[in-house]
């Protein structure tokens, strides 16, 4: 259910875990009344300091959709689908803007800007369905 972190990424690597437990709370993945993984276990399968997570955790109980369990990790809450769908289309939003900026300014119409993103969505797609080599 978790990925890596991206080390190398502009994104902080507290912006990416909330991004990621918005993205599994958003597709279904974690429900209301699941828990996430403590802050030392998330860490721990992360490879990240504990008090990165803590700090995600701090914001994704800000925005309403987990609650501290002491010694068990966060509960997911009630309505949290909703509140992380709605989250995760703002990231993604954020994340966009400044790329879009770049082919306008780049003089990119909205038409070659649609080419491009269909052609790396098949090139993603493409890649993600091709079986493994063995």
């Amino acid at each position: 259910m978790w990925t890596t972190i991206g080390s190398d990424s502009t994104v902080p690597i507290y912006e990416q875990i909330i991004a990621q437990v918005v993205g599994v709370i958003a597709s279904g993945g974690l429900k209301p009344g699941d828990m996430l993984p403590s802050v030392r276990e998330m860490a721990g399968k992360l490879l990240v300091n504990p008090n990165t997570v803590a700090r995600a955790y701090g914001e994704l109980e800000r925005a309403g959709l987990v609650e501290p369990r002491r010694g068990t990790g966060m509960l997911i809450l009630p309505a949290s689908d909703t509140k992380a769908a709605d989250m995760r289309l703002t990231i993604l939003r954020e994340r966009l803007r400044p790329m879009l900026r770049d082919a306008l300014g780049f003089g990119l119409d909205a038409g070659e800007i649609l080419d491009l993103i269909r052609a790396e969505l098949d090139s993603l797609n493409t890649r993600t369905s091709a079986p493994a080599a063995s």
